[in-house]
Order: C-alpha cells, then structure tokens, then sequence
C-alpha cells in the first residue's frame, strides 16, 4: 500500500522568548493559541495544522529554511507587510512579495488565496466557503503589492 500524506501537521522555530513570540504571531497573524503539546507555545494554523514555538538560549537561523502561511487576499498581504514594517520595523526580503525575518530570524512567506500554485486548497472547507476562483495575478498588480508598505 502506497503511502498517502494529506498535509503538514505542524512546524516549529525556535525563539528566545516565548511570550514575545507568541504576542507578535497573535499580532500580525491573529493565531489562537492552543494548550498542551509539545514546545512552549502552540498556535493554531488554520483548520488542521498548528505552529509550535519552542524557547532556546541560543538562536541558529537558517539561511533557506521558511515557511509559508496563506492569508485570504492581496488586501491582507498588505496589512501583514504594513504591521511588520511600522509597527515591528521588520525588513521584507528582497524580490519576495511578502516574505520577512521574524524577531528572531524565523524566515516566513506569505501567500494569499489567489495564488493557482495553491489550488490543491479547494478541498479544504474555509476555501470553499469563501467562493475565491484562482486567476493569475497581473505582473504590474504583483509589483504594486511589493512596493505597498
């Protein structure tokens, strides 16, 4: 029998402050913090995944290791690039269109649902819900989004 994977459960980054940490992701992202588990923290990503934040002395960034997290639309990249530059002072990484360091050198990416890459989500019932149809993004709209902050 062939091995049938249906997602990714979790992730984890290491941080040297839990608290900190999970106020900033609670902040930008809004995740609810779930209780028990593994790590020091634990944050719900979406329906069927969490985030395990885990508190270490010393901090070992990577330098291609990311994540990625999906956001509903262009407006809330936006908001997302909006709090992480003013309020967190956050530098976004070149020639991503949403893609930064957290306080902690964590690298993440944030994609939203008009993305076609990201079609293999129809199934999911928060996709379905909101009734998005996949098209291609114009080049000037995806230089717009990188250039809003």
């Amino acid at each position: 029998m062939a091995v049938q994977v249906y997602g990714c459960n979790h992730i984890v980054i290491e941080v040297t402050d839990a608290k900190k940490a999970v106020k900033f992701y609670s902040d930008v992202f809004g995740l609810k913090m779930l209780k028990g588990g593994e790590g020091a923290a634990w944050c719900q990503l979406g329906e069927h995944q969490f985030l395990a934040i885990f508190e270490v002395d010393t901090l070992q960034p990577d330098r291609m290791k990311h994540f990625g997290l999906m956001v509903r639309d262009a407006k809330q990249i936006r908001e997302v690039r909006q709090k992480l530059t003013k309020k967190y002072k956050l530098k976004m990484q070149p020639g991503f269109r949403c893609d930064f360091r957290d306080p902690w050198g964590n690298r993440i990416q944030v994609g939203d649902l008009s993305d076609e890459s990201l079609v293999w989500l129809l199934p999911y019932r928060e996709v379905q819900q909101t009734g998005i149809t996949f098209s291609t993004p114009s080049r000037a709209r995806q230089r717009k989004e990188r250039q809003d902050v």
